[in-house]
């Protein structure tokens, strides 16, 4: 899998000349890591008659998931409700008869931060033990990423020179200063990788792979006259 990691644009440059001749490339730098720490997102529907029986419902079984999760070793402030909602639900509609309420739907979402890579498969088969009835989403992520976001932009540079002196060479000329460099914003999303929804026999096998970061710069350098 791969992820793009967004970065700020930052610009350092030199004063020019309006006559400049230059050489503009774009370098690519890439590093392989593996991901330290998994979110997944878990919870429980339910329905009943009224909407405080399908509360109470909800509330108990969402009870015994946080116990669960704080039994697997989940800290209490990794785990986050990212969603709850109340809905009406109505009997299945028939021709020229008015849809008629046959409920409410209470769902419940928290959002789980595991930071024991190895413990994610079996936490899954918990919930799921536990009566969580939507679990989904898992996202491989780096709980600090800049370190080897830091070593993608050098390697961005490196190549980025690489190239200028390629094209230089090959057009005979020589190459100066660098005139300006530009790191290019990029947008990348984390991707689901697995999702759960009936009993597991054994633990579930999750593999986080690993995550490929990149850094796009554009470089400008100067060719002396």
């Amino acid at each position: 899998m791969a992820a793009m990691l967004v970065a700020s644009q930052v610009h350092a440059q030199h004063p020019e000349s309006p006559a400049e001749s230059r050489i503009t490339v774009v370098g690519v730098g890439r590093v392989h890591v593996v991901p330290d720490q998994a979110r997944i997102r878990s919870g429980v529907t339910t329905r009943a008659k009224t909407v405080k029986e399908a509360s109470d419902a909800n509330s108990k079984l969402m009870s015994t998931i946080t116990t669960t999760l704080l039994a697997s070793g989940i800290a209490q402030n990794d785990i986050q409700t990212s969603r709850f909602s109340v809905q009406p639900v109505y009997a299945p509609a028939q021709p020229g008869v008015e849809p008629k309420l046959s409920g409410y739907s209470v769902s419940n979402q928290v959002e789980v931060i595991i930071r024991q890579m190895g413990n994610v498969g079996d936490i899954l088969d918990r919930l799921v033990s536990a009566g969580a009835t939507d679990i989904g989403n898992i996202e491989f992520l780096h709980a600090d990423p800049s370190k080897p976001l830091d070593q993608a932009r050098e390697a961005a540079v490196a190549d980025a020179r690489h190239k200028a002196e390629l094209y230089a060479r090959a057009a005979g000329v020589s190459l100066g200063r660098v005139l300006s460099i530009t790191e290019d914003s990029g947008h990348g999303a984390p991707m689901p990788l697995a999702r759960a929804a009936a009993p597991m026999a054994a633990s579930v096998p999750i593999a986080s792979g690993e995550d490929t970061l990149e850094a796009h710069i554009t470089v400008a350098y100067e060719i002396p006259r």
